[in-house]
């Protein structure tokens, strides 16, 4: 009797800690500016209530960074925390059909929340790729990815495989990559919704200075214009079916990343010339209203007090946008920084960080802590109380302490950034130091062009000079000798974190070789750095 009575009360206090487990939602906006949210930049032009209404009831971070300043390695870091130059990735993107990126086995946060019994689901932009099946003897690898033989050389009838239902996501709705990536055509799980069987482009907007979509396999009638809604429809839907266990002590966990507002840039009818400044700014606005949706539906079924909800960007504005036209008008995507996506200045990897869990921590708070994408894993296991085995999560920093103001262990205390050409920078208090001589991506001076007399790497001190104007590389030689031995450190251990050291997937170089010098002292454009610029626009 007494034992049944224990065993009892064990089930009773296991449902209970469990009924207090929060909810996760993680959203991910693909190339929205630091500059783009109104609560971010108060001197922009875009009405943005719904995320300031995040950041209201919750904390901004103001120094919150993605791991790489394009969207596949940032997606990768998200999702396992571990930096995503570790991995066989070393510049550029994946395309919308090529093989998987995270690695057989290797823990994501989705994986490590099924296993403390979360329902678990994708909604959105993919873009980690997944192992197709092929109608002909060709692989993947053969072929490069904006090979058209490639695209229709995929048997579209057969499950692709690898994808996210195999890293730990109980359901999968959404497309292989971005928006200008064939297949243009929604997937459930393993399985394309409807087959691509039409050659065709996604629309191509008016207005904009790079209008860039890919030809290929498309679904009939699939148009871009209705993606951004339905992945909302569906992420609603989902949680609706989960409202009620979540209530009762089975939690979930939704990682939603968005394709907007990456080209193309597509407002629907309804909020077309609502900014004032161009199709962009519309497109902002849109998915702001979209996530607004969302937060609408978290409080009609009685899930807002205890999910815990991160809003942020895989990387910082694109040209794409028109920066002259938006500055023109008085609004820069990139606010008060330097660069845009693609770059190793601030501008492509400082992005809008916004977090809200009302059970929990106190609204209306600003946190100056360093951050970045992929301490959301460190942060979910610290909140559960989960131990993270020495080979998972290796770069990943428990953000809680910012949040609830306790003492915690291991704060970040340095950063690495990478660049869409694979050049790096590593931030430590107010330094930066840039291990290239420009951008190592596609603003001025772009890798290859710059003057041959401009130093071999940047040095900053973002406390009084975050526009990065001035290089103090030659006052501070031992700032920039300390921070290169910092770099190779974390580079050599396999890990940022404490723990067993680690393997990185490849060798890791540091120090990217420039093409050969060019007519009137530049360098020409390397091979990498031309294919990576013209894959992720």
């Amino acid at each position: 009797m007494l034992r049944r009575l224990l065993s009892t009360l064990s089930l009773f206090a296991t449902a209970a800690s469990a009924a207090q487990s929060p909810n996760f939602i993680f959203i991910l906006a693909d190339d929205l500016g630091y500059g783009d949210v109104k609560c971010l930049n108060p001197e922009g032009k875009i009405a943005t209530p719904n995320l300031d209404r995040i950041a209201r009831e919750g904390v901004i971070f103001t120094d919150a960074h993605t791991p790489s300043s394009v969207c596949t390695p940032t997606r990768y870091g998200a999702l396992t925390g571990r930096y995503n130059w570790r991995t066989k990735l070393q510049n550029g993107v994946l395309g919308g059909l090529s093989p998987r990126l995270i690695e057989q086995g290797r823990m994501t946060v989705a994986s490590m929340l099924k296993g403390q019994g979360y329902h678990t689901a994708a909604v959105g932009k993919w873009h980690l790729g997944m192992d197709w099946v092929l109608k002909t003897d060709k692989t993947v690898s053969e072929m490069t990815i904006e090979s058209r033989d490639q695209a229709w050389s995929v048997d579209f009838t057969q499950p692709a495989k690898n994808g996210p239902n195999a890293v730990g996501f109980d359901h999968y709705f959404g497309i292989s990559a971005s928006l200008d990536m064939v297949p243009y055509c929604f997937i459930q799980n393993d399985r394309v919704t409807v087959q691509p069987t039409e050659d065709r482009e996604i629309e191509m907007v008016q207005g904009l200075t790079d209008k860039f979509t890919r030809k290929g396999p498309a679904a009939p009638g699939f148009t871009g214009y209705e993606v951004l809604p339905t992945f909302i429809d569906q992420a609603i839907s989902w949680i609706s079916g989960k409202s009620a266990e979540a209530k009762s002590g089975k939690p979930f966990f939704l990682y939603l990343p968005l394709t907007s507002p990456h080209t193309p840039i597509l407002p629907n009818p309804a909020w077309r010339g609502k900014s004032g400044l161009n199709q962009y700014g519309d497109f902002v606005m849109e998915t702001d209203a979209e996530v607004g949706r969302l937060l609408k539906a978290l409080d009609d079924q009685g899930l807002n007090e205890n999910t815990f909800l991160v809003f942020t960007s895989d990387n910082g504005c694109s040209p794409s946008a028109n920066y002259p036209e938006l500055l023109a008008k008085g609004h820069n995507p990139s606010g008060r920084l330097r660069g845009h996506k693609a770059d190793i200045y601030e501008g492509g990897h400082r992005v809008p960080f916004l977090v809200r869990w009302p059970a929990k921590v106190k609204a209306g708070q600003t946190a100056q802590q360093l951050t970045s994408l992929i301490d959301f894993t460190a942060t979910v296991a610290d909140i559960l109380g989960v131990k993270l085995p020495d080979n998972a999560a290796e770069d990943s920093f428990s953000f809680l302490p910012a949040l609830t103001g306790e003492a915690g262990q291991d704060v970040r205390e340095s950063l690495v950034h990478h660049s869409i050409g694979g050049y790096f920078a590593i931030r430590e208090g107010p330094w930066k130091l840039a291990l290239c001589p420009g951008s190592g991506g596609w603003s001025n001076p772009r890798p290859g062009l710059e003057p041959v007399e401009t130093p071999k790497v940047q040095l900053f001190n973002l406390t009084t000079d975050l526009a990065e104007v001035e290089n103090l590389e030659a006052k501070h030689p031992e700032v920039v000798a300390r921070l290169t031995q910092k770099l190779e450190s974390l580079v050599a251990n396999g890990r940022s974190t404490s723990g067993a050291t680690q393997s990185n997937a490849v060798p890791v170089d540091l120090w990217k070789k420039a093409g050969a010098r060019g007519a009137k002292g530049t360098k020409k454009k390397s091979g990498p750095a031309r294919a990576a610029s013209k894959l992720e626009k």
